[in-house]
Formats: structure tokens, sequence, C-alpha cells
């Protein structure tokens, strides 16, 4: 064989093996992406977004961006969305339904409307003022898009639903809940529970047992909140009975559950600010559910 024959050869041999090297390296090397988990700064940031668009109350300005922005944020997420409009006590209602599935097995629910009226403000100049709403209103929706982002596809049937037209109670022509009645009138629908997320962006968060809760589901969202390392917020006993988007469900037969902190010093006022949420807080709730839902079976209640 001629030097130049051997010198080529050689060359092809070393090629040969740069090539299968190059792919082991590769092979060894990729790496898949982390599967997607409740992120708290998401959520966080959605409440900053909401309230950036000033009063959410029905029939304002910031009630339509806020719903463009919603169906825009669970659409890019790849959910199918609809709206639900109805009408009550003379006002029209939109609710906002984000779907997998054609029949739920779990519905989850939050108000996105503000309060027209901070009734409740200790500087009585104040009290016909619109509440900002970043913990009444801006931290359940905000659970519940991140949410929409991070749950695997997989899981069971699962409906996000955003009420309208829950916080104007005791205001004249209003009253508490409409959007919740109107879609649990409206809709024939029977899930095998529904869950409701209100106020839960309280810095100092103390979630307790709500009262008229279904026990079962309740029990299993905080054996869940306890076994993540959340059972200093999630607290085992009961405190509040609630008047609340859960309410229309139970009446129908529906298992609910509300998870609410009442405790909150600035309810309706005009200090529910962004400031007074914490991405901590929103974690722990929406981590939670995340994991209530991803670990549940097709045949589990």
């Amino acid at each position: 064989m001629s030097r130049r024959a051997v010198i080529f050869y050689l060359s092809v041999i070393a090629l040969l093996l740069i090539v299968t090297v190059g792919w082991y390296a590769a092979s060894f090397l990729t790496v898949e992406a982390a599967p997607l988990s409740f992120d708290g700064s998401n959520a966080y940031a959605d409440v900053q977004t909401q309230v950036a668009f000033g009063e959410r109350t029905p029939g304002s300005a910031g009630h339509v961006q806020v719903r463009e922005w919603m169906r825009t944020e669970l659409e890019s997420a790849g959910w199918e969305v609809e709206v639900q409009q109805t009408e009550r006590m003379g006002h029209s209602i939109y609710n906002l339904i984000a779907k997998r599935g054609n029949t739920p097995q779990i519905i989850l629910g939050a108000h996105y409307d503000s309060r027209m009226f901070a009734d409740q403000d200790p500087d009585v100049s104040k009290r016909n003022d619109p509440v900002p709403a970043a913990n009444d209103g801006a931290s359940g929706v905000a659970v519940l898009i991140e949410l929409a982002r991070t749950l695997p596809k997989d899981t069971v049937p699962v409906w996000l639903v955003f009420f309208d037209a829950e916080d104007n109670g005791h205001i004249e022509g209003w009253d508490w809940i409409l959007g919740s009645r109107a879609f649990v009138e409206d809709t024939a629908l029977h899930p095998q529970a529904a869950v409701i997320v209100d106020m839960i962006g309280d810095a100092n968060l103390n979630i307790h047992l709500e009262k008229n809760s279904d026990p079962i589901i309740r029990a299993e969202i905080w054996e869940t909140a306890d076994a993540l390392g959340y059972g200093d917020v999630f607290i085992n006993t009961e405190k509040f009975s609630m008047l609340d988007d859960h309410t229309p469900f139970l009446e129908a037969g529906i298992p609910a559950v509300d998870i609410i902190d009442f405790d909150y010093p600035y309810w309706h006022t005009t200090q529910d600010t962004p400031d007074k949420v914490s991405t901590e807080s929103l974690h722990a709730v929406g981590d939670t559910l995340w994991h209530w839902i991803v670990n549940k079976s097709p045949a589990t209640p």
C-alpha cells in the first residue's frame, strides 16, 4: 500500500472517530426540558398587570381590558376560551371560560371584577373611590392564569372559570355573586369538584377551612398543602362561613370548596394594592392546586 493510501485511510478512520465521539457527546449533553411547575413570581406579575388596568368594575374600560388580557393569556397557553354573555338584575355579565375537555371533572374559579366603592376604607373621604382589588380579585385570577400556563395537558378534564360581577353586593341595584349564579343556572354541568380561590395573595396568609365547603374535597386540598410544606398557611381549623362563588355550586348539589383568607385588613379599601400581596402566598396556593390536580386520576372524585 502506498504512503498516500495509508494517509487516506487513516484520515477516514480519524473522521469516523470524530463523528462517533461527537454523536455520543451530544447524546450525553442533551438536556430534557424541565417539567412545568407553578411559579409564584409569574402570578405576582399578573396581579400587577391587572391592577395597572385600573378599576375593573363592570362596564368600565379596565373591565374590558382585563377580559381581553385573560383571553390572550389563556389562548396562548393552549386553552379553548369562550365568553358566557348573559344578564342579571339588568346588568350585562361576562364570564370567561377556559376549557380542556367538553365535560369538566374539576372547575377552578375566581372573580375578576373589582368593587365599585371602597366602603370599608378608614378614610371616609375615600369610600366612594373604586377598590384597586389586588388581593380581592386579582390574586385569584393570577393563580388561575399561571395554572393555565403550567398544568400538564394530560390531567383530568379541567375548566378555569373567571366570574364577573361577584363583588358589588350591598350596592343599590346590585347583588353578590351574580356571575357564578348565572354560570351554574345556565350551564348544565355536574363536575365532581368546584374550587374557588378568592383573596389568597395576602402577604400574611392564613387560610382556614371554610365552614360551608365540601369536607372531603377540602380535606384532600389541605392534605396536599401540608405534604408540600404549606401547613402554616393552610390551617386545619374552621373559621368563616362565606357567601362566595362556591355557593351556587353547593346549592346545585355540586361539591365545592372556597379557598379564602378573609382575615385581610385591606378588604374593600383603597389600600388593597399589590404591595399587600406576596409571591410566596400566591405560590403556596397555586402549587397546592397544581399538585392536587396532577395527582388525581380520571376515576378519582
